[in-house]
C-alpha cells in the first residue's frame, strides 16, 4: 500500500507538470495534435514508473489519416494512459464531464479537443456527439469506452448506443480495441496499483455504412462480440513473452 501511495504522489505531480505544459502549448499553431503529443508522453512515463508493459496486437489496424471511431472495454483508470500511449495517431476522446472540471487537467483536456460528455442530460450529450462529428468531418479519430463506466468484475458490460449513433451518423469505420488485464493493475474504486502486463489488442475496422439508426442495435452486437471474443482470447492464452514496446512505441509519435 506504501507503494501504491508513493505511485499516486508521483503520478498526481506528474500529471500537474504536464498539464501546466499541454495549457502553455495551446497557444502555438497545431495547438491539438501538439496537446496530444504532451498527453502520450505523460502516459508513458506513468506507465513506466508503475511498471506496466503493454503489448500491441493488430497497430496496422488504425488507418493513419483516416478518421475512426476506436472503441475500448474500460475496466481501470489505467485504460486511459494505456490508450494514450500505444493506440497510434492523433485521436480526440469523448470522456465524461467529471473529468473536465479537475483543474489544470480538465483545461489540459480541452487544449486537446477532447469532448466533454454528459450522460446525465440527454440533450447535452447530443450535442456533444454532434461536436465530435465535427471533429470526424475535419478528419479527426475519436475514442470512446462505450460501456460508459469501468467493469468491476472483468465482464464486458452492455455498450452504450450514443457513440454508435455517432459513427452511423458520420459513415466513420468502428475498430474495436480490447485492453486484457488492467484491471488487475487498478481495479475500480481502489487507489492499490500493481505492476503488470496488459495486452492491447486492435481488431480491423467494422464499417458502419449500411447500418441505420433503427438496426444500430446490431452494430453494437457486432462490434460488442469481436472486443469479447478478442478480450476472452488474450486472457485465456496467459502470459506471452512481451516484445520491447518501450522502443516501439516511438513509431506512434
Amino acid at each position: 500500500m506504501i507503494r501504491s501511495a508513493v505511485l499516486v504522489s508521483i503520478g498526481v505531480a506528474i500529471t500537474a507538470f504536464f498539464s501546466f505544459w499541454a495549457v502553455t502549448y495551446s497557444f502555438f499553431d497545431n495547438a491539438e495534435n501538439n496537446v496530444h503529443k504532451v498527453a502520450r508522453i505523460w502516459s508513458r512515463i506513468l506507465l513506466a514508473i508503475s511498471k506496466t508493459k503493454v503489448q500491441v496486437i493488430g497497430r496496422e489496424n488504425i488507418a493513419p489519416g483516416r478518421p475512426q471511431v476506436l472503441m475500448a472495454n474500460h475496466q481501470s483508470d489505467f485504460d486511459i494512459l494505456i490508450a494514450l500511449a500505444f493506440v497510434p495517431g492523433q485521436f480526440r476522446w469523448i470522456a465524461k464531464k467529471e473529468l473536465f472540471a479537475v483543474p489544470v487537467f480538465g483545461q489540459a483536456m480541452r487544449s486537446a479537443g477532447y469532448i466533454e460528455i454528459d450522460r446525465q442530460n440527454h440533450e447535452k450529450a447530443l450535442r456533444s456527439l454532434d461536436l465530435a462529428a465535427l471533429r470526424i468531418r475535419e478528419g479527426k479519430s475519436v475514442m470512446t469506452f462505450p460501456e460508459g463506466t469501468r467493469s468491476r468484475d472483468g465482464e464486458i458490460k452492455a455498450f452504450k448506443q450514443g457513440t454508435f449513433y455517432l459513427a452511423i451518423q458520420a459513415g466513420a469505420p468502428i475498430v474495436p480495441i480490447s485492453i486484457v488485464g488492467s484491471g488487475k493493475i487498478m481495479p475500480k474504486r481502489s487507489l492499490k496499483i500493481k505492476s503488470g502486463k496488459i495486452k492491447l489488442v486492435i481488431d480491423k475496422p467494422i464499417p458502419a455504412v449500411g447500418y441505420t439508426l433503427e438496426s444500430r442495435h446490431e452494430l453494437i452486437q457486432r462490434v460488442r462480440q469481436v472486443i469479447i471474443s478478442n478480450y476472452n482470447a488474450y486472457r485465456d492464452a496467459g502470459t506471452a513473452s512481451l516484445k520491447d514496446v518501450q522502443v516501439d512505441a516511438k513509431a506512434t509519435l
